[in-house]
């Protein structure tokens, strides 16, 4: 294996940090089909933020986005999205466009591994016969099959993924001993061998799901804590105080994960004759958060109010826009007749232009005499606000929505409203 070529299929979040670590102690190819990407990566820059510049310019990594350079690799490792589409079913299509340039370049032994999220079966019974029937080439015989679950967390530098456990499964026990080589090169926290590959596909997917549902727990007793006059991170705070509670925060579940992945779990269900009722309900609530939000803050405000809204991205301190549900909130304030403008120190403003339709402001210099400052997203940058900053961006009388907590605690300055979850 010590000379045997890996090329990692995808180069975002998961793929790049992944195909740097491993290029540490095999010979590695990183392919994406986005030349801009690659020629970014190239000069060093990752817009991601998961790799620092000098230790990307510093990996002996390959970047390429012609599948010849690919070719002949004795491994190669799917890291591509698995997102939904517009009715919130599963979309395959970047797997399958994947398995299509592995086709194309795998040779006879290749081993060909999926980190992306999927139900169980897609592996074996779609992404396999997907590469026999575009290469030629046998499964089982000719090539082999492996998964080994993602678990990049955006923005966490404690779980890296030369750190953390490593969940595993083969199509042969072969496979499978030689992912545990490979991986087991890569992170210190060791690997799992599961079961089968169907197993190991389910391990990710309810892992997500499970964050779902807890914070759509969470999210749904917030709703009713507000028609009590509660505040939902005063209970937590008291019933964090218990050894075992699961202390779980509301708010937007967004990105390219918990947000997405239950529903693959609920088409695999459904395809199998069986209602998910706990995971479909948990989405909806979940979902719905930014439009009850939004709704709650308008309440609050007089009609035609200017609105500031910080942060876009779908968590803090990283630029990934991905499902932000945020856009939600400031749909839902300018279905009320506000006035929204959108301010984000490290989203891009092409990206978001792009994406969501929307025009970020480029700073906060000129803020002033809003009606209201909307707190969506913890930025650290937002978390050093003083009361002098509230008394520049808001009007006398103004209102500081604090959907995430970040401000509990700080003088709000007197005459001003303050509402939060």
């Amino acid at each position: 294996m010590k000379d045997t070529t890996i090329a990692v299929i995808g180069l975002g979040y998961v793929g790049l940090p992944l195909a740097v670590a491993l290029a540490r102690h095999f010979p590695t190819i990183g392919f994406d089909i986005s030349r801009p990407r690659i020629e970014e990566l190239h000069k060093g820059l990752d817009r991601t933020d998961e790799v620092e510049p000098a230790r990307l310019r510093a990996s002996t990594l390959r970047l390429t986005t012609e599948i010849e350079d690919i070719e002949g690799a004795g491994l190669f490792v799917v890291t591509v999205p698995t997102p939904v589409d517009a009715a919130n079913e599963p979309d395959l299509r970047p797997v399958l466009g994947a398995c299509a340039t592995v086709a194309r370049a795998m040779k006879p032994g290749a081993v060909v591994v999926f980190e992306s999220t999927v139900y169980p079966g897609v592996t074996e019974d779609i992404c396999g016969p997907e590469l026999e029937r575009l290469s030629g080439l046998v499964c089982g015989r000719d090539f082999f099959l492996g998964y080994s679950p993602e678990r990049i967390n955006p923005g966490d530098r404690e779980h890296t993924v030369e750190r953390i456990a490593k969940v595993i499964a083969g199509q042969t026990p072969e496979v499978t001993a030689l992912l545990a080589r490979v991986y087991g090169r890569v992170t210190s926290g060791g690997v799992f061998p599961a079961a089968s590959i169907k197993v190991a596909e389910a391990a990710k997917v309810i892992e997500n799901a499970q964050r779902d549902i807890n914070i759509a727990f969470i999210n749904e007793i917030t709703i009713i804590f507000q028609k009590l006059g509660i505040s939902i991170y005063d209970v937590l705070e008291a019933s964090a105080t218990k050894w075992n509670f699961l202390n779980f925060k509301p708010g937007l579940v967004g990105g390219h994960c918990i947000g997405v992945d239950p529903f693959y779990l609920a088409r695999c269900a459904q395809d199998n004759g069986l209602n998910p009722e706990i995971i479909l309900a948990g989405r909806r609530i979940n979902d719905g958060m930014g439009g009850w939000i939004a709704r709650q803050i308008s309440a609050r405000l007089p009609a035609g109010s200017r609105v500031l809204v910080l942060g876009l991205t779908f968590k803090e301190n990283v630029p990934d826009l991905r499902n932000s549900k945020v856009v939600d909130v400031i749909s839902g304030l300018r279905a009320e007749g506000h006035h929204v403008s959108v301010h984000d120190p490290l989203a891009d403003p092409a990206e978001a232009a792009h994406e969501y339709s929307e025009t970020l402001m480029p700073s906060l210099d000129a803020a002033a005499g809003y009606d209201c400052v909307v707190g969506a997203v913890p930025h650290s940058p937002y978390l050093a606000f003083s009361r002098e900053t509230f008394e520049t961006l808001l009007r006398p009388g103004g209102l500081v929505a604090d959907v995430k907590g970040m401000w509990r605690g700080m003088d709000i300055p007197d005459g001003m409203g303050l509402w939060r979850l």
